[in-house]
């Protein structure tokens, strides 16, 4: 009998190695992903406003709604490897809610300033660096490329690892808009097709905004412990 218990506190032991193993996995891709995101996103502000490109504004925008998913993800992670407290729990689960609260009000107010700016640069076109905006589209999309393989590897095995390759991937898309108006700009030198491309990216990013607050809302109130 106490050779069972024995063995069966080995295998505990493995287990919980196991868990922590891949734990530790997982915040390291999701570290590396934050870390490519967070970098490309101050890049691409700075080459939006140097190659006057509003389209790249509003991917950066998009961007940060990634880089905010990440760090979430990857706050959520740390915060689960605390020991258990049911008198905190909660209180740790509402930071997710207050990082998506801050990301989606910011990430409103981008939109309004891209959905005017947007309109005015329709009706009064602006110069745009087309080749610049090509340059900086591309790196944008080759960045997310290598965070999706970073994080192809542990989506199967961590919801925070496959909702963050989700948010990726989205973003991706973005890059994609970018990069065809950029050549659509390169080759008819519409410039016009600049802030319609930002115009497309702000509507498009701004109810994913929402439903990435809302979800962080619902599962923090679902893990409110009972009174």
């Amino acid at each position: 009998m106490a050779q069972q218990r024995a063995d069966a506190g080995h295998g505990d032991d493995q287990g919980g190695h196991a868990h922590d193993h891949t734990r530790n996995a997982n915040a390291r891709q999701l570290t590396i992903a934050l870390a490519l995101t967070g970098t490309f996103l101050v890049a691409e502000v700075i080459g939006g406003l140097v190659f006057g490109s509003l389209a790249l504004l509003s991917d950066a925008a998009h961007m940060f709604t990634d880089s905010a998913a990440l760090a979430i993800a990857l706050a959520a992670i740390n915060i689960g490897q605390r020991p258990a407290d049911e008198r905190r729990t909660f209180g740790y689960r509402r930071f997710e809610i207050l990082a998506a609260a801050f990301n989606a009000v910011l990430l409103f107010g981008v939109a309004i300033y891209v959905l005017v700016e947007g309109i005015q640069r329709i009706v009064r076109p602006e110069p745009v660096q087309a080749t610049g905006m090509l340059v900086v589209a591309g790196l944008g999309l080759a960045v997310n490329l290598i965070a999706m393989r970073v994080l192809a590897s542990g989506k199967e095995r961590s919801l925070n690892v496959k909702g963050a390759y989700l948010e990726v991937w989205a973003d991706m898309l973005g890059s994609l808009g970018v990069l065809a108006g950029a050549l659509v700009i390169r080759f008819t030198g519409w410039t016009w097709v600049d802030p319609v491309v930002a115009i497309a990216i702000g509507l498009w990013v701004l109810p994913r905004t929402w439903v990435l607050f809302a979800t962080r809302r619902i599962s923090c109130w679902r893990a409110r412990p009972a009174a």
